[in-house]
């Protein structure tokens, strides 16, 4: 690989090199060289002593990328291919950066070249390029520069990098709005107009507060360009341009409508979450709560601040100041990162996918737009979490769909919404739906898909779609229920035992107490059956808890992320172990010790 071009790849075979194993290996081979080398040494001081008065060449000439041979530029080629294959469809570039992140640097002229043939590069692997930034290397010599650049694939067979961002806040600080100017392409004019194709619902519009979860999206081309409806385009023309998908869930602030911000947060993966903060509010209302669900699962959290041109600019500096405060608190231990520029929004989004503790700032407005380039520049460079190896694995295994929604559509028949959890699913598979209220699993056809809104043939793992089940009665479905493979031989269980954390109850927490349990999509009351190895708990406490469903079976994954609450109680955990499904199943008291 050239030098100037930094594969991060470089970095795990640096930590391979470096390891104390290879390091003693590498001291026994060269234990009998000693000799030549201190001649080597010898030979090389005194032929620097006699080009002292040379100035050394600032690059070597094979780190150049500038005319390469054929052989090398196919070398290249395969290379970057490689990489948009790890980064599923996108990767980064640093030109002028050596491999150990030295910037030394290159000419305006090699520089140039660098770029023109990274250009062909791209376009023998149907990708495009976009220089992200430029800046120039202090050096006496000559006027040297560095510029890093996104490679991304051109779309094809609707086989688009898709990212979700589930959008959090309080009520009233202005979720809505920043999702309408976004996907729209209009700037709101200050009474809540780009909010308004959002709502799902008549009370939403009247009242101006959403009450139950919508989707939008946004496109990014090749080019990194916006793809969105402000061409007249339609759902289906953003997807065929885009080469990148943000898909926002957007959810409700309002404290009444707690479970579905929960429902939405567990049940349709996100990937990353963004957490509106209105300027004029600071934090207020169930932002705290928010942020607490966010981290409590693991999801990487973004901060906007919005509605700047309501406040003069030291009220924007004392919310971004309470903000910064929270967020280094033990509680969080996060990295506060203000994005006031361009270079800025790259640089959060490289090292925020880089690092959890990351947590960029953002600070703008919807009605005069100051700021929302950052923003999408932002959305535009952030890569997935996952790699493709990550992604194949995952579509080797059987397929298993979450059904989070279910609709009645004239002509087409039942419709289920919800995420790919593992597997492919295709055009006319036959699939198993479950478990019902007896526990059965029923047979049924996928007679269609659709995936942001226009048509789709094959359903990968990790996507959310809607798939039509022609004229299967939807009175036996619900929300929670799983389609999987008949291979799979899926099991169901009335009770399971989870490792918890109580991170709030007023009084004691103990066995008969119900709570509402969230577990992927599955949302229902649960009764605690027992507390392994103890009496009680109270906040802050650990334990291995047993559960019991109150109204019908489940079907669950040993691991699965938990979460409960009931009024002010709440707690976190993982599923541990599935028990069968009998009346009076006693768990094993000795089992905690294998759990403390």
């Amino acid at each position: 690989m050239d030098a100037q071009v930094a594969n991060r790849c470089s970095i795990k075979s640096a930590a391979k090199a470096s390891s104390p194993q290879n390091a003693a290996e590498s001291r026994i081979e060269n234990a009998p060289k000693k000799k030549s080398r201190t001649r080597r040494g010898r030979r090389g001081k005194r032929r620097r002593g006699k080009k002292a008065n040379e100035p050394p060449p600032f690059l070597p000439p094979e780190l150049k990328l500038v005319n390469p041979t054929q052989y090398r530029f196919e070398h290249l080629a395969t290379q970057l291919k490689w990489r948009l294959q790890e980064g599923r469809g996108e990767a980064v570039y640093q030109i002028g950066v050596e491999d150990n992140g030295l910037l030394v640097g290159l000419t305006e002229e090699d520089m140039k070249a660098s770029l023109k043939t990274l250009r062909r590069m791209a376009e023998k692997v149907g990708a495009d390029i976009t220089l992200l930034r430029e800046r120039e290397v202090d050096c006496d010599r000559a006027r040297r520069k560095i510029a890093e650049v996104l490679v991304r694939k051109v779309p094809d067979d609707q086989q688009f990098l898709d990212l979700r961002v589930a959008v959090l806040g309080n009520v009233d600080s202005g979720k809505s709005t920043l999702l309408g100017v976004l996907t729209q392409g209009e700037l709101d004019n200050g009474r809540g107009r780009a909010r308004l194709n959002l709502f799902r619902h008549l009370h939403e519009i009247q009242t101006g507060r959403t009450s139950s979860i919508s989707f939008e999206i946004l496109g990014f081309n090749s080019k990194g360009e916006v793809v969105n409806y402000s061409d007249s385009r339609t759902a289906e023309e953003i997807c065929e341009s885009s080469s990148k998908m943000i898909t926002f869930i957007d959810l409700a602030g309002h404290y009444k409508y707690l479970k579905t911000t929960i429902f939405g947060l567990t049940s349709y993966c996100p990937d990353f979450a963004m957490l509106v903060v209105g300027a004029n509010t600071g934090i207020a209302g169930t932002t705290r709560e928010h942020l607490g669900l966010a981290m409590a699962l693991k999801v990487p959290i973004f901060i906007v601040v919005s509605k700047v041109d309501l406040c003069g600019k030291s009220t924007v500096e004392k919310t971004v100041r309470q903000l910064e405060r929270v967020l280094k608190q033990p509680g969080c231990n996060k990295v506060p990162m203000v994005v006031s520029n361009p270079d800025d929004a790259v640089t959060a989004a490289q090292q925020f996918a880089q690092s959890s503790s990351v947590t960029p700032i953002f600070t703008l407005s919807s009605v005069s737009g100051e700021n929302l380039d950052l923003l999408k520049v932002f959305f535009n460079i952030l890569p997935p979490l996952s790699n493709s190896k990550e992604q194949e694995e995952l579509m080797q295994q059987l397929t298993e769909f979450q059904v989070d929604e279910i609709y009645s559509v004239p002509d087409v028949g039942t419709v289920v919404g919800g995420t790919l959890y593992s597997g492919v699913c295709r055009e006319g598979d036959r699939l198993v739906v479950g478990p019902t209220d007896d526990g059965r699993f029923l047979r049924l056809k996928v007679c269609s898909i659709h995936r942001n809104r226009s048509g789709c043939r094959v359903l990968r793992a990790g996507q959310a779609a809607t798939l039509a089940l022609g004229n299967f009665d939807r009175s036996l479905l619900r929300k929670g229920m799983v389609m999987v493979s008949p291979k799979m031989n899926p099991t169901i269980c009335w009770q399971f035992e989870a490792a918890i954390v109580l991170l709030f109850h007023a009084k004691t927490f103990r066995r008969g107490f119900q709570v509402t349990v969230h577990v992927g999509n599955v949302r229902q009351t649960a009764t605690v059956e027992c507390l392994l190895g103890k009496e009680e708990l109270r906040t802050g406490e650990r334990a291995v808890v047993c559960f019991r469903f109150l109204k019908h079976p489940e079907y669950l994954r040993v691991g699965a992320k938990l979460l409960f609450r009931e009024g002010v109680t709440k707690g976190i955990g993982h599923v541990t172990h599935l028990l069968p499904s009998t009346q009076n199943h006693v768990p094993d008291q000795n089992r905690n010790q294998n759990h403390s």
